[in-house]
């Protein structure tokens, strides 16, 4: 099982781009892997479909999104015009582009869902073997895992809050902070409680301090940086 901080697997696998290892896929990039149970599926559609939408913000944050689903390549290039045509989220517009924006691994044997672990043993395929679960995994550029979350097979995910994660998770390499409960991009964020307040004082002087009755000046607020 793969820990946060773990170097994520460095594993093969056929793609819609053809042949690739995930670390030279990945290069300088964070990268994201995003796990489906099979291909011409409802919620897997509106999931990909969605994904087509938010490819550019993605993009703005130097990140890769890599899709997998256990049926071959070829089913998988067939269900691209699907999803294709599906982009909910752009108004049925549909996209435009003339490639796929990214890339979906061909899991057939389930090896990959065996070795990561992203098995639902409670929703059965049609020849009554568990379905490989939603899994999100992210991955910083030095290849670590830094976020993984599994949902069941029969939700779907929310892509706003996986976004929410990764704009934290990128703030929080830069500073010494730390994002509170429901935060999103641009809200007060915390000062770690490794940094001492004698280095709050040159490193953010514009802090708030939280009186609360134990006394304790744990509570520091600041501006995102």
């Amino acid at each position: 099982m793969v820990m946060l901080g773990d170097v994520f697997p460095n594993f093969s696998a056929k793609t819609t781009i053809g042949d690739i290892k995930f670390h030279e896929w990945l290069g300088d990039s964070w990268g994201i892997l995003f796990s489906h149970p099979a291909d011409f599926t409802p919620v897997c559609t509106t999931e990909l479909a969605k994904l087509i939408n938010l490819h550019p913000e993605f993009t703005k944050r130097n990140t890769k999104i890599i899709a997998l689903s256990c049926d071959p390549v070829a089913k998988h290039l067939k269900w691209c015009n699907d999803i294709k045509v599906y982009c909910v989220f752009t108004v049925y517009a549909g996209y435009s582009g003339d490639t796929f924006p990214y890339p979906i691994i061909a899991d057939e044997d389930k090896e990959l869902a065996v070795e990561l672990q992203m098995l639902d043993a409670d929703e059965k395929d049609s020849n009554g073997l568990p379905l490989t679960a939603r899994a999100v995994f992210i991955v910083d550029p030095n290849k670590k895992m830094r976020l993984s979350i599994l949902y069941p097979a029969t939700t779907g995910r929310n892509f706003d809050e996986i976004l929410r994660v990764l704009d934290s998770l990128q703030l929080c390499d830069k500073h010494k902070v730390a994002t509170p409960c429901d935060w999103k991009a641009g809200e007060d964020v915390m000062v770690q409680p490794s940094v001492s307040d004698d280095e709050v004082k040159t490193m953010f002087p514009s802090k708030t301090v939280v009186a609360l009755p134990s006394g304790k000046n744990y509570m520091r607020k600041i501006p995102q940086p």
